[in-house]
């Protein structure tokens, strides 16, 4: 967020990236779209991740989906709709849920999870090295109902952390988009420079704007941006991986650390980043004895 006398960081590595320009998006609205030329994520990629996605769902819900009419049959969402992301009630029914642990799931969401410009972009918010792995899902999500009603679900996804909040992140998230992004196929909706009243959101709706983009593209923004989605009005699915990253002193979502198979964790493009985004050397500085005990010199003998 720059302001008089503090101007925006760009390190190294974002420079040789090319990432100024969306970096100062990112500083000033406090999200920022990435197109694939400077992600470098190959389509073929994209095309993997949405196959692999699409026969997940199928795994776990039971009947097949396709992009042009989501879900073959209809869903059950019982016993506790209410829990569920998207969930208004009334007549509403849900129409998406959540695929969970996708690092676990194939090399091609690992190698996503350390891609040098997401990573980049986290380093830049959350600041140096203290970004760490918090967790990696998809979205999945397809037409009807009523999305999050009329406040759009808005949140910053810092909310949980007491004010006040600095200009770092404490947390960050990212979007890989794995079909279109339109504000009638059920966008990500976010309010524009929200992130700089560092603060929880109050009723915006009627300042979000949609994040459109087609598909291949990155969304990264602030933990502190204000955001929420549109309801998808157009038939078929809106699909993403979300790798949503947090500052080391932030607890995760997912267990990483803890539950992680190592061995997983060396079958990607740079084990030793992953490593440390996964903090499987992070401890506290008293879940072990870190200070030396004293012996008195003239004990008990």
């Amino acid at each position: 967020m720059p302001t008089a006398g503090h101007p925006t960081r760009l390190s190294k590595a974002a420079r040789e990236l090319g990432l100024e320009p969306y970096i100062l998006d990112l500083e000033v609205n406090g999200l920022t779209i990435v197109p694939p030329e400077v992600h470098g994520v190959a389509e073929d990629c994209f095309d993997q991740m949405l196959d692999l996605v699409l026969q997940r769902a199928e795994e776990l819900v039971g009947c097949p989906f396709s992009l042009d009419r989501g879900p073959h049959e209809e869903l059950d969402f019982s016993p506790n709709p209410g829990s569920l992301i998207g969930y208004t009630g009334d007549e509403n029914v849900p129409t998406q849920f959540l695929l969970q642990t996708l690092g676990r799931v194939h090399r091609v969401f690992r190698d996503l999870a350390i891609n040098p410009v997401a990573v980049a972009f986290m380093h830049h918010m959350i600041g140096g090295n203290n970004a760490r792995f918090s967790s990696h899902n998809s979205f999945v999500k397809w037409y009807g109902g009523r999305g999050y009603g009329p406040t759009l679900g808005l949140h910053a996804d810092q909310g949980r952390s007491p004010l006040p909040w600095g200009r770092n992140a404490l947390n960050g998230n990212t979007n890989w988009c794995l079909t279109d992004y339109t504000r009638e196929g059920g966008a990500l909706a976010y309010v524009p420079g929200s992130h700089r009243r560092v603060t929880r959101p109050v009723q915006a709706q009627d300042e979000a704007v949609a994040a459109e983009c087609p598909r291949g593209s990155l969304i990264v923004w602030h933990g502190a941006t204000w955001h929420g989605a549109f309801p998808r009005m157009i038939p078929g699915m809106r699909i993403s991986v979300t790798n949503y990253y947090r500052h080391h002193m932030v607890t995760s979502q997912e267990d990483i650390r803890g539950t992680f198979p190592r061995e997983l964790a060396e079958d990607c493009d740079d084990p030793a980043l992953f490593r440390l985004l996964a903090g499987f050397k992070d401890r506290g500085p008293y879940s072990e004895q870190s200070y030396p005990i004293p012996r008195a010199r003239n004990g008990n003998e």
